[in-house]
């Protein structure tokens, strides 16, 4: 791998007003961008065409994660001061890894109360970094309180209150686990999925619940220094089946988005091949690193300097990416969670 890389060499310049603050109307519309990974040829396109760029026998792999509404509010049960949650991840069937504002009086021993005690919470450790382990009493299922109780955890950089929370949700969301969306899902709806596998393409499912880490800023100044967030995965016997089968026919494997991405690099063999597991991951995939499992990317634009930067430059070359990205900048895209999409082909 080069480790020569510095952060400031996946700069670009953004303008403010290109951060798509709400999603179109119809998830299909959004602008596709199409980046040839050998030859840097760029074309503009809608993602409803999509189904152009893929051939029977492809296999297209889902990340069927399911975004938990994790931003609660409560009280401190002392001295009904206002504190925010942030729950990012689980631990036990009762406790949780969160972040809590403000921090400083959240100390052990802490009792929170959340609406009309419908839901408690104690703080029971600190993490150095801050987070708080919290130890939450309830009864009943607990993803139905926070479905009562929790707001969708939207990126920092979106300011606009979300109208519609399934819209920060793919369509084939199922297993809720996630702190954020696996954003280059959020274009297909069921008509364009259903033309996909009608057309020969076979769909695999995998989940990995994204972590917030996915937004922590690149603070080292050389690449290699960062040290990544690791986040849980599953792939079953059956879903890794319908990917080798793919790879065994010579057949191309089409990741949707960075975390599926990030799975399949994690699990797969010398020659591309993947097992059933379930697991953590910390990969950090940037240029260098020679992609094993997958031929094809489609993801969203993401943020200057990031991982996911750094990610999708690995697979199509850093000039390549800084060309498209400019390219989607001169033609107005949207950028970033309720933006355009690109597919690396």
């Amino acid at each position: 791998m080069t480790n020569d890389f510095k952060t400031s060499d996946f700069y670009y310049d953004l303008p403010e007003e290109l951060i798509a603050q709400t999603p179109i109307k119809e998830r299909d519309h959004s602008r596709l961008l199409v980046l040839d990974k050998k030859t840097g040829e760029i074309e503009h396109r809608h993602f409803y065409d999509i189904t152009k760029y893929l051939n029977e026998g492809d296999c297209l792999v889902i990340n069927d994660t399911k975004v938990l509404p994790a931003r609660l509010y409560g009280t401190k049960k002392d001295t009904d001061a206002l504190i925010e949650l942030l729950l990012l991840k689980r631990i036990s069937d009762t406790r949780w890894e969160t972040l809590v504002k403000p921090g400083k009086k959240a100390r052990v021993g802490t009792e929170i109360i959340f609406k009309e005690g419908l839901l408690t919470g104690s703080i029971v450790e600190v993490h150095e970094d801050g987070n708080r382990i919290i130890e939450f009493d309830y009864s009943g299922i607990f993803e139905e309180i926070l479905d009562r109780l929790g707001e969708m955890p939207l990126p920092p950089y979106i300011h606009e209150k979300l109208d519609d929370k399934n819209r920060y949700q793919t369509i084939y969301a199922r297993n809720p686990g996630s702190a954020a969306a696996p954003t280059a899902g959020l274009h297909f709806n069921d008509e364009l999925l259903k033309k996909i596998e009608e057309s020969g393409v076979s769909i695999a499912r995998l989940t990995l619940h994204v972590g917030l880490g996915t937004f922590r800023p690149v603070k080292a100044e050389y690449i290699s220094e960062h040290k990544m967030h690791s986040e849980y995965y599953e792939l079953t016997e059956e879903e890794a089946e319908k990917i080798n089968s793919a790879k065994r026919n010579g057949n191309r494997i089409i990741s949707v988005g960075t975390t599926s991405t990030r799975t399949l690099e994690t699990i797969g063999d010398e020659n591309g091949f993947v097992r059933a597991q379930n697991g953590w991951t910390d990969i950090f995939i940037f240029p260098g690193y020679k992609y094993r499992v997958i031929d094809s990317l489609i993801t969203n634009f993401h943020l200057p300097e990031s991982t996911l930067v750094m990610l999708v430059s690995a697979l199509a070359g850093k000039e390549n990416i800084m060309n498209a990205y400019n390219a989607a900048v001169e033609n107005k895209y949207r950028f970033f969670s309720f933006g355009d999409a690109m597919l690396i082909k």
